[in-house]
């Protein structure tokens, strides 16, 4: 997947960061999120688990129900509310996964990517929770809205992929106003994504591997 040096010149980060690549993660795991906080100058790029956790929880049990926030609501609802006005966040990728229905055959999962082969970014919200037992975790979720056309035959939401252009605003811990920031939630062009089939060996959360991304062709061999 995409080295450390490309992600810090692609979204702006002063240091490289390292770590293994992913191939398949999924909630609860961690993920790499990229912030800029009031008390900060530069982006940083730090891990947070997948499933908001909102400040005020009694427990981490509501996380995995929180993985999503509408972009429709996210500025309504109370778990997601004061994480869209102060903890907006990238979450950068080079794919993410929808499963489309076949008769007979179950889910087939497709790999969605960028069509000119670059990362991206997911527009995230960040949550800081604390345990009445001092534990501290960081964790995050993913806004969705509808799909385009080319996600659309495989499932009715997507993740918001920003436009790069959008990444200063989005990011911008003294922009609080949604008249500013929601216009940014929007479908992602079709033309700018492509999607081919892969094994489903992705449906099982443990299997990580290279050959998670490989385009299937008829007959489950693999190019």
């Amino acid at each position: 997947m995409t080295p450390g040096r490309s992600l810090a010149e692609k979204f702006g980060l002063t240091e490289e960061p390292f770590f293994e690549p992913r191939y398949n993660i999924a909630p609860t795991q961690l993920v790499a999120i990229i912030r800029l906080r009031p008390n900060e100058p530069e982006r940083t790029l730090v891990f947070a688990k997948w499933g908001l956790i909102p400040s005020w929880a009694k427990d981490r049990s509501v996380g995995p129900k929180l993985i999503n926030a509408r972009a429709e609501t996210v500025v309504e609802k109370p778990a997601f509310r004061a994480a869209f006005k102060y903890r907006r966040c990238l979450i950068p990728a080079d794919g993410f996964y929808e499963w489309k229905r076949q008769p007979k055959k179950g889910k087939q999962p497709y790999l969605i990517t960028a069509a000119d082969g670059e990362p991206f970014a997911f527009a995230g919200l960040w949550e800081h929770w604390k345990s009445p037992d001092g534990e501290v975790i960081e964790s995050c979720t993913i806004l969705t809205t509808d799909s385009n056309e080319l996600v659309r035959v495989l499932h009715d939401r997507m993740p918001v992929i920003l436009k790069e252009k959008d990444y200063d605003r989005w990011l911008d811990p003294h922009v609080k106003d949604p008249k500013l920031l929601k216009p940014l939630l929007q479908s992602y062009p079709s033309d700018r994504l492509k999607s081919h089939p892969v094994s489903t060996r992705v449906n099982k959360a443990d299997h990580d591997e290279p050959d998670c991304v490989t385009e299937e062709i008829a007959g489950g061999t693999f190019l």
